[in-house]
């Protein structure tokens, strides 16, 4: 991989294209990074005893082709 954790990059493809942020999390048995901010996807949580249910924002995991590292 050509990018690590902590690593400034840019979006070059895709959805976010264009976005900025810090990769998170590398995944590097999936060639995938998870970047800040970018690929935020929505999941409903259910109530558990007594609990309300929510919905939760995560980032998720994007293709480490579909980014580059971003000039400081």
């Amino acid at each position: 991989m050509h990018v690590k954790k902590g690593d400034k990059v840019k979006v070059i493809s895709g959805k976010s294209k264009g976005a900025v942020g810090v990769i998170l999390r590398a995944l590097p048995r999936e060639d995938k990074v998870v970047v800040e901010g970018v690929a935020i996807a929505k999941r409903h949580r259910k109530g558990r005893s007594g609990e309300v249910g929510r919905i939760v924002e995560r980032p998720q995991p994007i293709h480490v082709s579909n980014v580059a590292r971003a000039e400081d």
